[in-house]
């Protein structure tokens, strides 16, 4: 589904945004975004020993700290496209527990491996529909190219909620688009649930 390298950069830069949902405007962003990742990097490091003894402990970290600001359904339905129309109510929501919970752990693990990556801001830019934004920064890894990230919002009407993210060009939602579908053509939504079932039972990603 997602190779290693995309993984690494995509969470070692999601924790700038998923606390984003006290933003009062778009201005905020950035800053906002640079107060979000200090508190959650030094929450990991405050918590490192512990963590490196129980590495399942970063699981509940993310879960608790980062997923209230990720519209997690919209990512489900972005992912689904017209599929997710015919599901049910009930499928749509073990669809959305599924994948919010293979998403969570994928970033958990990968949080673990940050090392300090240089990051650089950019402006904030407007998103394409009313009440949205996109968030753009720019990482550093060294011995590579710099990796562009595109984080974008919504203003939900509480706060700002990421429905995407975009790491060198790569969308998180198309990335599991083809492998969604393909799963749905060949066993159905019950079939791609019971997938995801299995991937989180399995802890994979």
């Amino acid at each position: 589904m997602m190779t290693r390298r995309y993984l690494l950069l995509l969470v070692t830069l999601c924790p700038l945004v998923w606390g984003m949902g006290a933003l009062a405007s778009s201005g905020d962003a950035t800053a906002l975004v640079k107060r979000t990742t200090e508190k959650m990097l030094s929450t990991l490091e405050a918590r490192r020993a512990e963590v490196n003894k129980n590495p399942a402990i970063i699981f509940g970290m993310v879960d608790d700290i980062l997923a209230p600001y990720f519209d997690f359904q919209k990512i489900t339905q972005g992912v689904l496209g017209p599929q997710w129309r015919s599901a049910t109510p009930a499928q749509q929501r073990a669809l959305t527990d599924g994948f919010k919970q293979v998403l969570v752990r994928t970033y958990a693990r990968s949080l673990l491996n940050y090392s300090g990556q240089e990051i650089r801001y950019l402006p904030v830019k407007p998103g394409v529909r009313d009440n949205t934004v996109t968030v753009s920064a720019v990482v550093r890894v060294p011995g590579a190219t710099p990796v562009p990230i595109d984080y974008r919002m919504y203003d939900d009407g509480v706060g700002w909620k990421v429905y995407d993210v975009i790491v060198n060009n790569v969308s998180l939602v198309s990335n599991y688009r083809s492998s969604f579908a393909t799963e749905i053509r060949e066993k159905g939504i019950d079939g791609l649930i019971t997938k995801l079932g299995e991937m989180n039972r399995k802890g994979q990603g």
